[in-house]
């Protein structure tokens, strides 16, 4: 293996690799290299036509407002720093399910440079980029790479481990983890759990994130044996499952034994138990999110939320009409990998209201301008505080019926006037 190249004093010292053009690439939350972004903050008045590709990012920027210098930066996911900075037009958002943001990035960009944090290397010469793969991870030896090595940053094994001798250089930046806190918990969100949870089999594959309902699944199923998790986004809530030894991952068939994910986010206690945990692997994304990869996972279960659902079973999951709020993520690639596992189920789960209980979140059509998430084929079941309405092969007239019978009671007189209306039944 070659040499390591030596490290400079910081990152403006790479900075001749910043051009005219160039398409930085970091990577998404806390896997971002914080210290090389506090410095095109600094230098964005003096550069000129350059990208900063990212999903999700944790930290507010100067180049998410309107003085942006010679810096764009392009989202793939809305994290909230970034919804009005969208709305007033200052940051650009590329639709995308979350498995293909690494060839939209290969086919949109051209002078690409990856930078991102990573642990210090180990006795071998190899670094971890720790809590976050993502698509970053599949451009590796792609393009140039420039190291930020954090000793915050747990090490932890996948593929987005490489040598320290790929990178154009490096510096160190220690650089604590943002912690994500717990969410606030109701009452209706126990409730939904608990029939998510009724429907988990022994021996089942998940598809589990954060939130408060995943996070209260999860908590339900500490009884079960034999689990699989491989997902998309890994918090707390599957820490304490693994703990409870529920999982054991033995009948996957990849990463056999192991909890696979592309991206983790939780609490300071969540990251300590990563740090070399044997048990856990991280995956480029677009291997994590491949739908023909998540349906070969035995009895795979996809648990996914949604804003609004209407009475064909087409969901808007990303924005408030008009307005939005998040992007597509990983719901279409999961709910298509369980739709294509022989014994897979997939759960759409909403509450049945929203604004204390005055809108319904069933509704005859999606709102003008809501952003169809996951079209009506692809849903299996939808949850919410009254039931589930299972869709998957029903006819329109018993889908509309399906759902009407899990809104909230206050609102199905006037839902099934208008599936009347509308020709659904």
């Amino acid at each position: 293996m070659s040499t390591s190249p030596p490290p400079v004093a910081g990152p403006g010292e790479l900075f001749h690799l910043v051009r005219p053009g160039t398409d930085v690439v970091v990577p998404m939350s806390n896997g971002e290299p914080r210290a090389f972004l506090d410095e095109l903050e600094a230098r964005a008045d003096d550069l000129a036509d350059v990208r900063i590709h990212q999903m999700h990012p944790v930290r507010p920027r100067r180049f998410h407002g309107p003085d942006a210098g010679g810096v764009r930066y392009v989202s793939y996911f809305l994290s909230p720093l970034l919804r009005d900075a969208f709305a007033e037009g200052h940051v650009d958002l590329v639709p995308n399910d979350f498995h293909a943001v690494p060839s939209l990035v290969r086919r949109r960009s051209g002078d690409l440079l990856l930078v991102v944090a990573a642990s210090p290397p180990d006795r071998h010469g190899f670094v971890s980029m720790g809590v976050t793969a993502d698509y970053a991870a599949a451009l590796l030896g792609e393009c140039p790479v420039v190291v930020e090595v954090n000793p915050s940053m747990p090490r932890v094994a996948g593929l987005h481990n490489f040598p320290l001798s790929m990178a154009e250089g490096w510096y160190e930046a220690d650089t604590p983890l943002v912690p994500l806190p717990e969410p606030e918990v109701t009452e209706v969100d126990r409730a939904i759990a608990e029939l998510v949870a009724a429907e988990v089999p022994d021996g089942a594959t998940l598809q589990i994130g954060i939130g408060a309902v995943p996070g209260l699944v999860a908590g339900l199923l500490g009884d079960h044996r034999g689990l699989g998790v491989h997902t998309e986004l890994l918090g707390d809530s599957v820490m304490r499952l693994v703990d409870s030894g529920a999982v054991s991952g033995h009948g996957k068939v990849r990463e056999r034994g192991l909890v696979t994910t592309t991206t983790a986010l939780g609490s300071s206690d969540f990251y300590d138990w990563m740090d070399q945990n044997g048990g856990v692997f991280l995956l480029p994304v677009d291997i994590s999110n491949d739908p023909r990869i998540i349906s070969s996972q035995p009895k795979m279960c996809a648990i996914n939320a949604t804003m609004q659902v209407d009475l064909l079973g087409q969901c808007a999951s990303e924005s408030l009409g008009h307005h939005y709020v998040s992007s597509t993520g990983g719901q279409a690639d999961f709910l298509r990998g369980a739709q294509l596992c022989e014994d897979g189920r997939s759960f759409i789960v909403t509450h049945s209201t929203a604004v204390e209980g005055t809108v319904s979140r069933i509704v005859p059509s999606l709102s003008e301008g809501a952003v169809v998430t996951a079209h009506k084929n692809l849903i299996d079941r939808v949850v919410t505080e009254y039931g589930i309405a299972e869709l998957t092969g029903l006819t329109i007239r018993d889908r509309a019926e399906a759902l009407i019978g899990i809104a909230h009671p206050d609102f199905r007189d006037g839902l099934s006037d208008a599936a009347d209306r509308l020709g659904y039944r």
